[in-house]
């Protein structure tokens, strides 16, 4: 188990780097693009994006979860995944081809035509990517991800941005996608050499694993990308855009702060699967570090909104930021039981995820309906708030199913960050209100940087506190302090070399 630790944290580290870089490119990016280009231009993207999210997901097969799962994948097995991968790739992009059109003429706008073609060829490429560079994740070695997602989020920042300043055109987001695409596969390809070769063995063995994840992600896709395409064609692509942006923005924070994490933790689930007692403590240490640096992260963005919204896009984007408000603090709630989909998948319950998935499904599409009829736009935000409260408790409720850990104790082992994060976000709610409103750029930025440590310190203080008061029990507190020391450890023998 030290070992799987050691190997846990040593690739947390790795992609804790890589999403620190990313998330740094793409914040930039956003924030020139919004700059450089119209709320429009983001929302006929988002229309091209949500309907390739949704075919892409209807069609997926889980191979690379199939084979992170197999005991012993054979040379076959990757080329029987690579031949699959392209054939779904290259049906997908004659599939965007014949309805370009037709989608550009259902929701009246143009430009969508062009856009879906080129998605149509990033789905193609997408078929391409090696296969075989999972090898590294079942052993637990998570640099080439890091490698991967440094490569592909840099060349698409650059092609992306450069586009956007000379022409000031939604190509722009279009073009950076295929850029990233193709550096995709490139990468994958050097990171770790491979020969593909058509081949249609083990078609059975992927599919009875996959049957299950792939129809619970159809319906979790649509359950989750359904709203966008209602905000299109009900309120226009200025609406949408503005929905887009902030529903991105507002996810930012709590996802590049927990990937890491949840990126390493499938593969560490499944190789303790058959231990129940092991499986269950290794859950609730992971969720508790989880929610306590999802929490800090996605408050802390919705009660600094309004002035980071102001400083970074410019006041013709001030709409989105209720939405970045709302949407930010529930995705952050929903950490509590995030975890349930990589524990499902690892315990083999991909029916009980299907379920789930379908559940929430039916929930949610008539609440998104009747908020957008009732209240347009803000109506859509409120629903989402309230579906993804009942997201979380769905979730914990399954989590006592697969490992027997009841509700209570799950929030219980959150206690302290939900306690230390409500005292952040008070005091900076607080300091806000006494801070004078100005459109001057480098008082904004002052008054954002001010909001941020006074919110870092009061998490960390209570936090802290509480830790103390309670006596230093097991929790996340104990694993950063490990992290730490073994960070330290690493850093100490370099040092003496040095």
């Amino acid at each position: 188990m030290a070992n799987i630790t050691s190997r846990l944290i040593t690739g947390s580290l790795w992609l804790s780097l890589a999403r620190a870089i990313v998330n740094g490119l793409a914040a930039l990016s956003t924030f020139i693009l919004a700059w450089n280009l119209a709320p429009s231009d983001f929302g006929v993207v988002a229309l091209g994006m949500t309907i390739l999210m949704i075919v892409s997901t209807v069609t997926e097969l889980s191979l690379a979860e199939a084979l992170i799962r197999h005991e012993a994948p054979t040379e076959s097995h990757f080329s029987a995944a690579w031949t699959l991968n392209a054939l779904r790739g290259l049906a997908l992009a004659l599939f965007f081809a014949a309805a370009a059109k037709p989608a550009a003429l259902l929701f009246d706008e143009p430009r969508l035509t062009g856009v879906m073609l080129a998605l149509g060829l990033s789905v193609f490429l997408s078929g391409l990517t090696n296969p075989r560079r999972i090898l590294y994740q079942r052993d637990l070695i998570f640099w080439q991800e890091f490698l991967l997602a440094v490569s592909q989020k840099l060349a698409g920042f650059i092609a992306a941005v450069t586009i956007a300043i000379v022409y000031h055109s939604y190509w722009a987001l279009v073009i950076g996608t295929l850029v990233t695409q193709a550096t995709n596969v490139a990468v994958s390809y050097l990171v770790l050499p491979f020969w593909p070769r058509v081949c249609f063995r083990h078609m059975r063995e992927f599919f009875s694993f996959s049957a299950w994840l792939t129809a619970g992600q159809i319906v979790n896709t649509l359950n989750w990308r359904f709203d966008y395409l209602l905000v299109g064609k009900m309120l226009g692509n200025t609406a949408l855009g503005y929905y887009s942006v902030g529903s991105n923005l507002a996810m930012m924070p709590t996802r590049e702060a927990t990937l890491p994490l949840t990126q390493t933790i499938y593969p560490g689930f499944a190789s303790i699967q058959n231990d129940p007692a092991r499986l269950a403590a290794a859950y609730q240490r992971a969720q508790a570090l989880l929610t306590a640096v999802a929490l800090p992260a996605g408050i802390g963005v919705a009660v600094v909104a309004d002035p980071l919204v102001r400083l970074a896009l410019g006041e013709k984007w001030t709409s989105v930021i209720f939405i970045i408000q709302a949407l930010a603090s529930v995705f952050a709630l929903q950490t509590l039981g995030s975890l349930v989909q990589p524990l499902g998948m690892a315990k083999g319950a991909t029916r009980l995820l299907f379920v789930r998935d379908t559940q929430m499904f039916a929930v949610r599409v008539p609440i998104m309906i009747a908020g957008l009829l009732l209240a347009g736009l803000p109506g859509v935000v409120i629903g989402r708030v309230f579906t993804g409260i009942c997201s979380a408790v769905v979730n914990m409720m399954l989590v006592r199913r697969l490992t027997g850990l009841p509700v209570f104790r799950q929030l219980r082992a959150n206690l302290r960050a939900l306690v230390a994060v409500a005292v952040m976000a008070a005091g900076v709610a607080a300091a806000g209100r006494h801070l004078a409103h100005t459109a001057d750029r480098p008082m904004l930025a002052l008054q954002l940087a001010t909001l941020v440590a006074l919110g870092g310190f009061l998490y960390c203080a209570a936090t802290f506190l509480l830790w103390e008061a309670t006596g230093r029990p097991e929790g996340p507190e104990r694993e950063v302090q490990t992290i730490l020391g073994k960070l330290r450890a690493k850093l100490r023998p370099a040092g003496r070399r040095a």
